[in-house]
């Protein structure tokens, strides 16, 4: 039984020899089996992702009640006297950078929607490969809700217990990040994208150029935050007049008080944008819809200085003759915008589509194609466009609860015309490219026809 000849398996490693092929195969796969195991142990020992994303939330919550709970203690460490004074100016800093915030946060929605739908929008816009999507557009405004309320927050704490240069600093620093994190020329914070917007910025400006889509789009979105601008420039005025955590701004003949021209001349800036746009279509095309919409842009500009001049006449002129004027050109403006919005902007063809639904809809299936969304969005659209002689009026600024309500609304209104705007516009190109396609089509049966010597 002992002396039986015993056949091994060849494969087995009693027979290989040392440093063989099969031996270091063999080690190779211990080890690649070890190192596989690793990851997955580490993988294993951090937190799954939902987890991340409660404990991010939770922090969230936890943050803006401690920005709530900071802020309403210092304002209430005020006297009467001066609290309405010390809020009014403390939402003239930071109203800009959170009605932008917001304007942020609705432009990712409608990215979001886009990108759930066969819309094209990088197409429309002509955005290159690396383009920001709704979620690096969303994380952009996380990180504004953070920090601007954070620094509001500073400059509440620091005032109301005696720092006031302190305080003052805290918009000061705020503008100044945002200024540089917009024209850093490194490759850092979505350089293509800041880049690509400063650029439409120059275009808007200066419409040397032929005038593109995202030209228009985001110079009509410009007109709906010009009270943005013009708090924006209030803001920059008293920094650099270094009046901020001061009352010396509120005296009426203070070179930022509010009977300062430069008001109502950033008030109309965008409008006026806007209307050299249009010209210069009409100077490329010689479309007479140009110059209809140059027209439209055009009747904003009485409704702003008629109400800038409540500060410059007496208050029988204004009551008696300049107030109705304001009255009707800021009727004219907003009917004659809502109109330009339904049936050129949204091609809606004179309220015939909202009724019959002849054609279908492509950019959300959830809301679009639905008979309550187009009563909701021209509806709504008809009031937003009303409010905005409210939003624009020089001389009503003061109620500034009111104005950041109704300009909020309005930047609401905006993103929903964006939805439609832009829909509207990938079906032109649609249509267009199937035009084109079917005259190839046509010219290549003209073709074979003549080859064959067919007569049709």
């Amino acid at each position: 039984m002992f002396g039986a000849h015993v056949t091994a398996p060849v494969n087995s490693p009693h027979l290989r020899k040392s440093g063989s092929r099969q031996l270091f195969s063999d080690l190779e796969s211990s080890e690649m089996k070890g190192a596989s195991s690793t990851p997955l142990s580490t993988a294993a020992m951090l937190p799954s992702p939902v987890l991340l994303w409660r404990l991010k939330v939770m922090l969230f919550f936890l943050w803006g009640f401690s920005c709530c709970k900071i802020g309403w203690d210092s304002v209430m460490r005020m006297s009467l006297d001066l609290r309405d004074l010390f809020l009014y100016e403390a939402f003239l800093y930071y109203n800009p950078l959170l009605l932008v915030t917001a304007a942020v946060w609705f432009w990712g929605a409608n990215l979001w929607v886009f990108a759930q739908s066969n819309v094209n929008y990088s197409k429309i816009f002509d955005l290159d490969q690396n383009h920001l999507t709704y979620k690096e557009i969303w994380k952009c405004a996380t990180w504004m809700t953070i920090i601007v309320p954070t620094s509001m927050t500073s400059y509440l704490y620091l005032y109301s217990h005696g720092e006031v240069s302190w305080a003052a600093s805290q918009p000061v620093l705020l503008y100044t990040a945002v200024a540089i994190i917009l024209i850093f020329p490194f490759d850092i914070f979505y350089l293509s994208s800041r880049f690509f917007l400063l650029k439409t910025l120059w275009r808007i400006v200066f419409p040397y150029q032929a005038i593109a889509f995202a030209d228009f789009f985001v110079a009509d979105i410009l007109t709906s935050m010009s009270k943005v601008a013009s708090d924006l420039e209030r803001s920059v005025c008293r920094m650099v007049h270094k009046q901020v955590a001061t009352i010396a701004w509120f005296e009426a003949d203070s070179v930022c008080g509010s009977h300062a021209i430069a008001i109502p001349i950033v008030l109309v800036l965008p409008y006026i944008f806007r209307l050299f746009q249009c010209l210069r279509q009409y100077k490329d095309n010689r479309e007479k819809t140009s110059l209809l919409n140059a027209l439209k842009y055009s009747t904003a500009v009485p409704v702003i200085f008629l109400s800038a001049l409540k500060y410059h006449v007496f208050p029988d002129s204004w009551t008696n003759f300049y107030r109705p004027l304001w009255l009707l050109s800021g009727v004219v403006n907003s009917l004659y915008s809502f109109y330009w919005d339904v049936t050129r902007d949204w091609d809606l063809s004179c309220f015939t589509r909202i009724f019959k639904f002849t054609k279908p809809h492509i950019v959300s299936q959830i809301i679009y194609g639905q008979k309550w969304v187009y009563f909701w969005v021209i509806g709504s659209n008809l009031i937003l466009r009303c409010t905005w002689t409210y939003k624009l009026s020089a001389h009503l600024r003061h109620n500034h609860l009111t104005v950041f309500a109704i300009t909020t609304l309005e930047i609401f209104r905006r993103f929903q015309w964006a939805f439609f705007r832009v829909e509207n516009e990938w079906n032109k190109m649609n249509s267009s490219k199937q035009n084109i396609q079917m005259g190839d089509v046509s010219g290549e049966e003209e073709k074979l026809l003549s080859l064959n010597n067919h007569n049709v």
